[in-house]
Order: C-alpha cells, then sequence, then structure tokens
C-alpha cells in the first residue's frame, strides 16, 4: 500500500494553527525563495525578523502579514504584480479562516469550512467519486438523505444547514469566472438509491442540467470497465492560478478529511485521475446513461 504524508485536520502548536492555506502560501514563498537561491537567515534578515519566524511561515503555523510578503517578494525577486496579489489574497483568506469571517463559518463539522475556502479560490477542481455525488453537484434533497442516514449526524437541524451550505457553495460554478469542474463517478454512483426514487430522479435531472454548463465535464465510469486505478477511494485535485503552484489533492475519511500537498502526491493522483478517465464513458455517453436511469427510475 503507497504511504502519502497527510494532514486530516487543522494541527495546533501551541496558540499557533497550521491550516492548508496558510501552508500553500507558505508553499510558494518557499518556491520563491529557493528559485532566489536566499537561505532562510538572508529571507529572516529582509523582514528583520528571526529564523524561526521564517520556517513557521514556510510551513503554515502562523497568520503571514502583507508587509512581511511584500517585502519577501521583492526579496526574492518576484516582479508579476497578479502573482504578488494572488498571493496577498491567499493571505486575506487564511487570515479570514482563522478568525472564522469567511461565509462558510456556519460549516457544521470540523474541517469542511477549511475545505471551502480552498474550493474557494481555487480555478479548477477534478473530482473521482466512488460510493456519493461530488458536493457541488448535489441537490438538497439528496443532501438531506445522505445526512438522515449518517448515525454522525442527530439533529435535523444540523443536516439542513449541511444541505443550504453545499447549496451556496456550488455558486462557484456560475458567474464570469467560474471554477472548472472535472468529474468521473463511478456507476454505482448513479444506481444506489440515496432517499429514494424521487430524490434521485431529481439528483440526475441536476447531473445533467450541469454538463451544459462549458466549465462543468462529467463522466461515468462504467461497472464493464473492471479492474481501474482508483479503487483506493475517492479523493479531488484542488488546483490554482499561480504560475508552477502545486495542486492539493483531499479526500474524505470515516474519522476526517485528509489533505496531500506534495509535488509526489499531486502527480501520482493526477496520474490516477488521467487513468479512470480513460477508462470511463465520453461525456455524451455518460449524459445519455444519466438520463436512461433518470427515465428508468
Amino acid at each position: 500500500m503507497r504511504h502519502t504524508g497527510s494532514v486530516t485536520r487543522t494541527t495546533p502548536l501551541g496558540n499557533r494553527t497550521s491550516t492548508v492555506l496558510a501552508r500553500k502560501l507558505g508553499g510558494e514563498l518557499l518556491r520563491l525563495r529557493d528559485a532566489a537561491g536566499m537561505t532562510q537567515r538572508q529571507a529572516a534578515e529582509a523582514i528583520n525578523a528571526t529564523n524561526s519566524k521564517i520556517v513557521k511561515m514556510e510551513q503554515g503555523w502562523v497568520p503571514m502579514r502583507d508587509p512581511d510578503i511584500r517585502i519577501l517578494c521583492e526579496a526574492y525577486g518576484l516582479e508579476d504584480a497578479e502573482v504578488l496579489g494572488r498571493l496577498l489574497e491567499l493571505a486575506k483568506l487564511d487570515r479570514e479562516r482563522r478568525k472564522a469571517k469567511g461565509w462558510w463559518r456556519g460549516a457544521p463539522y470540523v474541517g469542511l469550512g477549511e475545505y471551502i475556502s480552498m474550493e474557494e479560490i481555487s480555478t479548477s477542481i477534478r473530482s473521482w467519486q466512488i460510493s456519493l455525488i461530488p458536493g457541488l453537484l448535489q441537490t438538497a434533497a439528496y443532501t438531506r438523505a445522505l445526512g438522515v442516514a449518517d448515525s454522525r449526524w442527530e439533529d435535523p437541524d444540523e443536516i439542513e444547514v449541511a444541505a443550504q451550505l453545499k447549496q451556496k457553495r456550488q455558486g462557484c460554478l456560475l458567474g464570469e469566472d467560474p471554477v472548472q469542474l472535472y468529474v468521473v463517478i463511478w456507476e454505482a454512483v448513479l444506481r444506489q438509491q440515496i432517499g429514494g426514487p424521487e430524490v434521485m430522479r431529481g439528483q440526475m435531472e441536476r447531473l445533467l442540467e450541469a454538463s451544459t454548463l462549458p466549465n462543468v465535464r462529467l463522466q461515468v465510469l462504467p461497472f464493464r470497465s473492471g479492474a481501474h486505478p482508483a479503487t483506493a477511494g475517492p479523493f479531488s485535485i484542488l488546483s490554482f492560478a499561480e504560475e508552477g503552484a502545486l495542486d492539493v489533492v483531499h479526500s474524505d475519511t470515516h474519522t476526517g478529511m485528509v489533505w496531500m500537498e506534495n509535488e509526489e502526491d499531486s502527480a501520482y493522483f493526477n496520474r490516477v485521475f488521467d487513468g479512470v478517465a480513460r477508462l470511463s464513458l465520453s461525456p455524451h455517453d455518460s449524459v445519455e446513461l444519466i438520463d436512461s436511469l433518470r427515465k428508468g427510475s
């Protein structure tokens, strides 16, 4: 079994916390420092700080101030104002996330807010699912049915919050600069009667509607495809606009969210996704299968 580095949730260190957003920003600053051939000591001198602060910044343990980011980027020779702007926006989102000021502050379980904050700034998402419709394509009725079946959800009000939250998240598929969504789902996802025939009929109608969006690509891996490279479980790959930025891989487990944030993991999961996509039906044939199941449900 392949082992990968992972983080299942935000990790406290004394009164500090390492977040996915901060690790993402820290990784970008580390990449720029390495490209400039500068040491941590030289970076620390640039912002009149200690080596320890640079370490904490590059590992995502502390919220970052805009002046420090600007000075470091200047020292590293970054001349692209657009890239600098994205780094500053990433820092702002991380600070808001730490203060729970994002619109996702009502997220009903640990880790969801962090995922949504990453989803909000991603430019493309590639998602492989073996048991569920991806959250960005779920109907409210489908989400409620999942909540009722999950023993971890005891409060009906929390289930409703989750359902409405997923509906709000779907706004990122629309607008002037929507996220590019590429989804591959196993055929079993369509045949599993989550919530019963009526709920599934509505869910498949939602999939058919989404498939017409220019920024959504939907494929189905049919049963007849046999063995495939993604049997280990579902995952999503989030990509960002920064040139050279690493993808971040996310997966849900029974005990929490898992994040994989290094170059090896990114390359591995992209290969797995490409492999399962090649074995799947074309988008046209996938839509035809979904429509036939909708009519028969």
